[in-house]
């Protein structure tokens, strides 16, 4: 491992192709990103709006790649400019679900990308919407084209999501690029999920591919309903005059109380 800081690089990531499977999360917090570090995740996935150096720092050894954001950036230059800012804040790669142009804009500008094959949700309407993609030989085979041309452009991995297990083994034992799967089954390099659906508390839709292990959703749902309990019992106070008591409220002596009431 490079000892120019802690965590995994690039080349080491590409190393363990093949060597061993790699875990992989998307995290929104400084919280959630911690407790990926302290558990041994490999890999984080944060979108730019959330990466922060605070979010560097909670990332500890992880290595993390920067989600560019699809939509609010349009030209090469918003995404190299893009790019470096997230670097120089410490991200090991960015993800681009551009063209491929961008995509080699960013290689050539010495920027490790990761791309996105299969189901890619900014642009599910060309494959059918919210489903499958892979399923027949021509669309797997689509999908291998695609992945030929983003090793041509100079992608170091790709996001592999929602693809038959099988064509998905096929193609990234055959594939240079690091494939970070998504409900693409075994064979991927890396197993992807999100935080939120691992914790149990997915805010829309949850995927065929998402596993939960705990069940956020209740203790959020207990929280809120002690939350309104305790400002309800503050509310209550406040109106009976139970709040403050006198070991809330700063004392005064009483000659000096009468020598201000004797001022005014």
């Amino acid at each position: 491992m490079s000892l120019y800081h802690a965590r995994p690089t690039v080349a080491d990531i590409r190393a363990m192709k093949g060597q061993r499977k790699l875990s992989m999360l998307f995290v929104e917090t400084p919280e959630e990103a911690a407790a990926a570090a302290d558990a041994g995740i490999d890999i984080l996935s944060i979108i730019d709006p959330l990466w922060t150096p605070d979010m560097r720092q909670a990332a500890g050894s992880c290595f993390v790649q920067v989600g560019l954001l699809y939509g609010q950036l349009i030209t090469a230059e918003d995404y190299l400019r893009a790019a470096h800012r997230v670097m120089q804040i410490g991200g090991d790669c960015c993800y681009c679900a551009s063209a491929l142009s961008t995509v080699k804009a960013l290689a050539d500008d010495g920027i490790p990308v990761v791309s996105h094959l299969g189901l890619i949700p900014s642009k599910a309407t060309w494959t059918g919407g919210f489903k499958a993609v892979g399923k027949t030989a021509d669309s797997a085979f689509a999908i291998w084209q695609q992945v030929q041309a983003l090793e041509a452009a100079g992608a170091f991995g790709a996001e592999l999501e929602v693809v038959p297990d099988r064509i998905a083994a096929e193609i990234s034992r055959r594939s240079s690029l690091v494939m970070f799967g998504m409900g693409a089954g075994a064979g991927a390099d890396a197993q992807y999920l999100f935080a939120e659906d691992v914790l149990g508390c997915t805010k829309q839709h949850r995927p065929r591919h998402a596993k939960s292990y705990r069940n956020f959703a209740a203790e959020y749902a207990r929280l809120q309903a002690e939350r309104r309990a305790a400002f309800a019992e503050f509310k209550a106070d406040v109106d009976s005059g139970a709040y403050p008591g006198t070991e809330h409220s700063v004392p005064v002596a009483d000659k000096e109380l009468e020598r201000f009431l004797s001022m005014l």
